[in-house]
């Protein structure tokens, strides 16, 4: 199978991309599948960058947002993202609107994160929400390429069950890499059984579930503003210096 020749984005200019799946997951998640040019097509996202999209809200205003896709450029003819729709979200319109058949219009890559294999011994990943998608896309290239060695430790917070997007490829990640790959869930309002964290990220919980300070370790940081607030406090008083902190 010969490798996939460069991505389908432009940087520059938005590129439309049919919807061929929509798989509605919760009352307010669905997985959107995207067809590219051909079968043997990538997207051409470098790993833990993100694409822009471009829509229309209720009032018929353009809107753009960022999303990062659940797929890698392993997965070819295809790209799939993960959304979670909120009730007066401008960019959730469009994609409650969106039907099988329609487009979307597409333009990337973007972000400031760069990565090559082995450059750290290990990752802490604090995540909130929707902040997952980045950190999925990370753990699941690192985990998935044979060459990379890299230990991922993720901490993934939400309100309540429900909330946790991606749990099920979580936690066969974790199941098919046991060594390399643990992920800690902190629900606010947790179910009766419940054998994971609660309230909030503290700082203890980094302290357990985090790599600790070092050169060679770097902790990424993904959520709503105050959650990404508090972590910065949090990381910065338990020593992880600035360079040793990255936020999507």
């Amino acid at each position: 199978m010969p490798i996939a020749h460069s991505g389908c984005l432009d940087p520059e200019n938005f590129k439309e991309f049919k919807l061929v799946k929509r798989q509605q997951l919760s009352h307010n998640v669905a997985k959107f599948t995207f067809e590219l040019p051909t079968p043997t097509s990538a997207l051409g996202l470098p790993i833990g960058q993100h694409i822009s999209c471009r829509g229309k809200d209720s009032q018929g205003e353009e809107v753009i947002k960022p999303y990062t896709p659940t797929t890698l450029d392993s997965d070819v003819g295809y790209f799939e993202l993960v959304i979670k729709m909120y009730p007066q979200g401008r960019m959730s319109h469009h994609f409650r609107e969106l039907r099988v058949g329609d487009y979307l219009a597409v333009k990337g890559p973007k972000g400031q994160f760069r990565y090559q294999p082995g450059e750290v011994r290990a990752f802490g990943m604090i995540a909130g929400g929707s902040g997952i998608t980045p950190m999925f896309q990370v753990a699941r290239a690192i985990l998935e390429n044979p060459k990379d060695t890299t230990n991922v430790h993720l901490i993934y917070a939400n309100v309540t069950y429900e909330d946790i997007l991606l749990k099920e490829e979580l936690d066969s990640l974790a199941a098919k890499y046991p060594g390399r790959f643990k992920v800690y869930y902190v629900l606010n309002q947790p179910p009766e059984v419940w054998d994971g964290g609660v309230g909030f990220v503290s700082k203890e919980m980094i302290q357990t579930h985090c790599p600790a300070p070092a050169p060679d370790i770097r902790v990424l940081r993904c959520g709503p503003p105050p959650m990404n607030k508090a972590m910065t406090g949090h990381l910065d008083a338990l020593g992880y210096s600035p360079d040793m902190q990255f936020q999507f």
